[in-house]
């Protein structure tokens, strides 16, 4: 895979990879969430190469729950991406044929514990980020085909300690509009007005000033700190986002992948 080339500042990429994916336990219950297969690759893959189609080559993954699956997965990841041939009888000797190049990705793996909640990951990993002056932060099950460089710019501009990407998504239920108790009307999953976060995240080194080491989520106790300082902006990505929670989008990406995968800004 190669990158696009812009001229983009370099910094790390963390990518939340602890979780239990409790909703998603058809493919969890042996697996970790960042694994579970679009394709023929984990999610986990498919966020990197967003980040590597923009140049972020550096990544950090907080591991927790079966974290070993995915230090295995990249620790093998050359074979198990390419056709070769092995002669045993030459101290294991092995040929590559597909000549393709893998991925130049330097990755950190810390392990963070399993039940640990996402601020504390995030403390844990501190020594690997304070000396830089921005970090980027995403979760390891949702894709877009977020600019990365317009989500940078824009942190930049505000100049603000923290951004997230806001998203407008659907509701996941249908509504109902009623009159005296009678239904007059239904609305199939209606879009919603206000933006949920959609993770792809830029923080700068002072956000590290919030992160205490308590075992506390980043979402609820961390993010609205910063909002209540009025340290927090919100990029509007109008585009594709999708985040795989349950089953069905587990097999809604993969159908997506197979006929119009919109996150897919990378060349094979």
């Amino acid at each position: 895979m190669f990158f696009q080339e812009i001229n983009i500042e370099k910094m790390k990429v963390i990518i939340l990879c602890g979780g239990l994916g409790m909703r998603l336990r058809e493919q969890t219950e042996f697996i970790p969430k960042p694994m579970v297969s679009i394709g023929n690759r984990p999610i986990l893959w498919h966020i990197m190469e967003i980040y590597y189609h923009y140049g972020f080559d550096e990544f950090i993954l907080p591991l927790g729950y079966k974290g070993e699956l995915i230090k295995e997965y990249f620790v093998h990841y050359k074979w198990k991406t390419s056709d070769f041939s092995l002669e045993i009888n030459k101290n294991k000797e092995i040929t590559f044929h597909n000549g393709k190049e893998c991925e130049n990705w330097k990755i950190h793996f810390v392990d963070t514990g399993i039940y640990t909640k996402t601020a504390r990951r995030i403390y844990l990993i501190k020594k690997l980020i304070e000396n830089d002056e921005n970090f980027m932060l995403t979760y390891g099950d949702g894709v877009a085909d977020i600019d990365l460089k317009k989500l940078l710019d824009f942190h930049k501009e505000k100049n603000l300690v923290t951004t997230i990407t806001g998203i407008k998504t659907q509701q996941r239920f249908g509504l109902i509009a009623t009159k005296n108790g009678i239904v007059t009307r239904f609305k199939e999953r209606p879009e919603m007005f206000d933006l949920v976060n959609g993770g792809f995240m830029v923080f700068n080194r002072e956000a590290l000033g919030y992160f205490t080491g308590k075992n506390v989520m980043l979402e609820t106790d961390i993010l609205p700190k910063i909002a209540k300082d009025e340290q927090l902006a919100v990029y509007n990505h109008e585009g594709f986002w999708y985040c795989m929670d349950t089953q069905r989008d587990y097999e809604k990406l993969n159908k997506m992948w197979k006929e119009n995968p919109k996150w897919k800004m990378w060349k094979d």
